[in-house]
């Protein structure tokens, strides 16, 4: 197994472990050094968010009072592993995450292009009103993950997300098209989950997560 790879921390409040704990917009601003525009974008998302689930059930309840640890952090630690990546894909974004998040942060570079999939309409409407309301630079795709391959726009992704969306062998499948093009993948797992096992042609680090215990991002590339 690879050696597990630590992130690049910027100034937050740490925990002896080294977990990041992102309680409001301020503490978010302070790690991870965004500017006052970004930061009321994400604050607009947060706002947003709160509106829509009351009807929409967009993420777990129990969550949006920490949206900034559990939602935004947890996705925004994923720019520190692909800081000059500018074309993104995430599958199965949901509400946005990670994807929507680093579409905001990185909206001052005019070449970053986020796509989105996601095959619930409902959600799909939201993404929507929160990329028109930030500006943020994303392509939404309302279809089923298994029908990318006839996208001609993801032709030129970089780096493939996804995050609490389907167990790791599926998830090796859904990614292996792009990965097999030069895409890196960027997996979120859960507790305790380490690194796959060796396949053929691929390479797999994995990097702790910054914001939950144990947890961690899986990387997925071709091996050279």
């Amino acid at each position: 197994m690879p050696p597990m790879t630590k992130h690049a921390h910027h100034p937050g409040r740490e925990d002896k472990r080294g977990l990041v704990r992102i309680r409001d917009a301020a503490d978010f601003a302070r790690h991870f050094n965004v500017s006052r525009e970004t930061l009321a974008d994400l604050e607009l998302y947060a706002a947003l968010l709160a509106r829509w689930q009351k009807v929409k059930n967009l993420v777990a309840p129990g969550t949006l009072d920490d949206v900034w640890q559990r939602h935004f952090a947890d996705s925004a630690q994923l720019l520190a592993l692909a800081p000059d990546a500018r074309v993104w894909l995430d599958l199965g974004t949901g509400a946005g995450f990670p994807g929507l998040v680093v579409a905001i942060m990185r909206k001052s570079d005019s070449q970053t292009m986020v796509h989105l999939v996601e095959s619930n309409a409902r959600k799909c409407a939201f993404l929507r009103d929160v990329a028109r309301q930030t500006g943020a630079a994303v392509e939404i795709h309302n279809r089923r993950i298994e029908s990318l391959s006839r996208a001609r726009s993801l032709a030129e992704v970089e780096i493939v997300t996804a995050r609490a969306l389907t167990p790791l062998p599926q998830l090796l499948k859904f990614v292996e098209p792009f990965v097999e093009r030069g895409a890196r993948a960027l997996l979120f797992q859960g507790a305790r989950a380490g690194v796959p096992e060796a396949r053929p042609g691929f390479r797999f680090r994995f990097f702790p997560s910054i914001t939950e215990a144990e947890a961690g991002i899986i990387e997925v590339g071709l091996a050279r």
